[in-house]
C-alpha cells in the first residue's frame, strides 16, 4: 500500500514535470510589462510592449515558424537576436533601406506616405546555420486591433513582406548577390472585428512551385523566401480544446491580448515560469493599481488619453525601484552566506 502511494506520487510528479518541460524562465521585465498592460482595452504602443519580450516572442514563434518545429521555447528564445529588435523601421519603398544601411539620401523617396513596421527583428534559422555561419530569419510581428480596416490584411501583409525582403539589399547593381537574401516572416495577430466563422483560426501563406514542364521540381530553398501567418482571435473567450492544432498559441494569445482575467497568472505559468518573481508579483500588482488611480485622477482633471505614456513611465520607474531593492537584498544575503562559511 505504501509502495502504491509512493508510486502514485512519483507518476504525478513526472506528469507535472512533463507539463512544465517547455516552460521559459520569466524575467521581472516581462512580468512588469504584463501587469502594466493588464487592463488595456486597445493595442496602443504600451499594450504592444509586452509582445517585445523574448519569452513572449518565443511562444509566438514556436506556434508560427515552421523552421522551429521540434525546438523548445527556451531554444527559440536564444535564437532571437536581441540587438536586431526595432519598432521604428519604415515600410515605404526606399526608406527601409535607409533604416538598415544608413542615412543615404539616394534611398529616400520624397512625397510618399511613411509607414512603420510594428516590431522587426532577426532570429537564427537553425536549418541553414552552422557553427561558423549564421543564417537569419527576418521577422515582422504586427499586432492589429482591427481585422477589417477597409482592405484585406493579407494584401498589406504581403506588401510588408516584400519590403522586408528588399531591405536586405541596397540598390540593385550588376554586382548584387541575390543569393544572400534570407527568408522573411510576417506574423499578424488580429484581435477584433473578426467574422464569427473565422474566429480563432490561423492561416499560413507561402511561396510554392505549382508547375514544372520538362524538369523536376526546383529546390525549395531557392524560392522559399516569404511566409505570412495570419492569426485571428475575435472574442475574449476562447473555447478551443486542448490537443487541437494551434491550441497552445491561440490560448496564449487569448490570455495575453485581452484584459487579464483572474486566472491570468495560472494560465501564463504553463508557458512562462515566474516562480522566482512570485514574491514581487504583489508589489507590481499594487503599483499597477497605483498607476490606474493616477490615470483615473488625471482623466477627471481633463488630461488627454495621450498622456498615458507619462503615467506608465512613472509606474515603470517604481517597478525598477522595487527590482533594484530586490537585487540589493539578494546580494546582501549572498554576502552574509559567504561570511558564515
Amino acid at each position: 500500500m505504501i509502495f502504491f502511494a509512493a508510486r502514485t506520487l512519483e507518476i504525478q510528479q513526472m506528469e507535472k514535470n512533463e507539463d512544465n518541460m517547455d516552460q521559459i524562465k520569466g524575467s521581472m521585465e516581462t512580468l512588469s510589462a504584463m501587469q502594466i498592460t493588464a487592463d488595456m482595452e486597445g493595442l496602443d504602443a504600451q499594450s504592444k510592449s509586452v509582445l517585445h519580450s523574448r519569452e513572449v516572442l518565443a511562444v509566438i514563434l514556436q506556434g508560427t515558424v515552421s523552421e522551429y518545429k521540434g525546438y523548445s521555447r527556451k531554444e527559440i528564445m536564444d535564437f532571437i537576436e536581441v540587438d536586431s529588435m526595432s519598432e521604428t523601421k519604415e515600410v515605404s519603398p526606399g526608406r527601409t533601406n535607409t533604416q538598415v544601411r544608413g542615412d543615404n539620401a539616394e534611398f529616400i523617396h520624397l512625397n510618399e506616405k511613411t509607414s512603420n513596421f510594428d516590431l522587426v527583428f532577426r532570429a537564427k534559422n537553425p536549418a541553414l546555420s552552422s557553427r561558423d555561419v549564421l543564417v537569419s530569419l527576418h521577422v515582422d510581428l504586427e499586432p492589429q486591433k482591427d481585422y477589417r480596416p477597409g482592405y484585406p490584411i493579407e494584401k498589406r501583409g504581403l506588401y510588408y513582406l516584400a519590403r522586408r525582403l528588399s531591405s536586405q539589399l541596397s540598390l540593385a547593381t550588376d554586382e548584387t548577390d541575390y543569393g544572400k537574401l534570407e527568408k522573411c516572416y510576417g506574423i499578424w495577430l488580429c484581435r477584433d472585428r473578426v467574422p464569427k466563422k473565422e474566429r480563432y483560426s490561423i492561416s499560413v501563406y507561402e511561396m510554392a512551385n505549382t508547375k514544372n514542364i520538362g524538369i523536376d521540381k526546383t529546390e525549395k530553398a531557392s524560392y522559399d523566401l516569404m511566409t505570412m501567418v495570419i492569426v485571428r482571435l475575435g472574442e475574449p473567450e476562447y473555447c478551443g480544446n486542448e490537443g487541437d492544432e494551434g491550441y497552445e498559441l491561440l490560448r496564449f494569445l487569448n490570455v495575453l491580448m485581452y484584459p487579464h482575467k483572474e486566472d491570468f497568472m495560472d494560465v501564463m505559468k504553463k508557458y512562462i515560469d515566474f516562480s522566482d518573481n512570485e514574491e514581487l508579483w504583489k508589489e507590481v500588482t499594487d503599483m499597477g493599481g497605483l498607476g490606474q488611480s493616477i490615470l483615473e485622477e488625471g482623466l477627471e482633471h481633463g488630461i488627454e488619453q495621450g498622456k498615458l505614456e507619462m503615467v506608465l513611465e512613472l509606474i515603470q520607474e517604481k517597478i525598477l525601484t522595487v527590482k533594484e531593492g530586490a537585487k540589493r537584498l539578494n546580494m546582501e544575503e549572498k554576502e552574509l552566506e559567504a561570511r558564515m562559511r
